[in-house]
């Protein structure tokens, strides 16, 4: 946005305000501090609700009328919503349900990141068009990450990024993907988890390399965003859980096979062409399937990229175009 409006002014809703102003060069007030929100959207131009999965019951029933308030509070104060590049849902309670369609019906524009996102607004009666745009990482110009981290670990050759989550199954996940990556190991490459999601995805990091019998790196959670984008692009493969891990390899050109928990993992991975090698909670897959694609993935690994590139160069375009979208509704 600041690149198509060089005199764009931000201010964020943070839980650290302190913290990413100073991160982000923006303005930032506490998001719990909903009369401060009511003032800044007052004064302010418009809203922008977005991105990731904020309107969903899944992880409880707080995260939907939470952020549909704001978009209230927002209209309240006669100001334009424009929704940028969400997954919505999944939404499974009736008052859930009510909520999303009776906000997203006020709103100024709705874009979303998947056609699934797309169908459930349809489902819930929405009467409001969506578009579907590119997630906004793919605004990202990871040209200019480096990181050097490899060598202050004492890694070197060949290597594979790894992302995993918790995520409650009463299936063996994690003891499938500790079996692949010791196989992946004794064929000559280095493992490196990368934890994205602060200590709960560094826990699950640690727990994969603890059910691992051969040696690999973890990186910290202290380790900034973009040189854990770099270390992807210095992979040969990432192995993900993580939407945006996927959507990071993506960016830097790094071929991807994803274990799902989640359809949207499935949606991006059929959008970039790159395998799916097991949902967390199916037992149809083990070490053995999974070690399967991926070196099915390795033994090609220069085409498998060169069509990573070209459909990633069509998502970075249009990443760009979303953000113009906004700037005109506010105009």
């Amino acid at each position: 946005m600041r690149e198509i409006d060089p005199e764009i002014d931000l201010t964020v809703l943070s839980n650290d305000p302190t913290s990413t102003a100073a991160k982000h060069q923006v303005q930032a007030v506490n998001r719990w501090q909903l009369k401060d929100v009511s003032n800044v959207l007052k004064k302010a131009d418009g809203l922008i609700s977005g991105g990731g999965s904020l309107l969903q019951d899944k992880t409880g029933l707080k995260s939907v009328p939470y952020y549909s308030g704001i978009m209230r509070i927002a209209k309240f104060h006669k100001k334009p919503v424009f929704i940028y590049s969400q997954g919505i849902g999944p939404v499974d309670h009736p008052l859930s349900k009510w909520i999303v369609k009776s906000t997203l019906n006020k709103v100024d524009q709705i874009t979303v990141r998947d056609r699934d996102s797309q169908q459930l607004l349809t489902s819930l009666g929405l009467k409001k068009d969506s578009i579907i745009v590119p997630d906004p990482v793919f605004g990202l110009d990871a040209r200019t990450f480096s990181s050097s981290w490899g060598e202050g670990v004492g890694l070197s050759g060949r290597f594979v990024t790894v992302s995993v989550r918790d995520w409650p199954s009463d299936q063996p996940f994690k003891v499938h993907i500790a079996g692949c990556l010791d196989n992946l190991v004794r064929d000559g490459y280095g493992v490196v988890f990368v934890p994205f999601h602060g200590e709960d995805d560094y826990r699950s990091s640690n727990e994969v390399a603890g059910l691992m019998e051969e040696h690999s790196y973890v990186m910290k959670t202290d380790v900034p965003m973009d040189e854990k984008i770099a270390v992807i692009g210095q992979s040969d493969l990432l192995i993900g859980m993580r939407l945006h891990s996927l959507i990071f390899a993506s960016i830097v050109y790094t071929p991807f096979v994803a274990l799902s928990y989640d359809p949207k993992v499935d949606s991006f991975a059929s959008l970039m062409e790159q395998p799916v090698a097991g949902h967390v909670n199916q037992g149809n897959w083990d070490s053995a399937s999974l070690l399967d694609v991926v070196k099915g993935q390795l033994s090609d690994l220069e085409s498998v990229r060169e069509a990573l590139r070209d459909r990633a160069a069509v998502q970075q375009a249009k990443a760009r175009e979303t953000a113009e979208m906004a700037i005109e509704v506010f105009r």
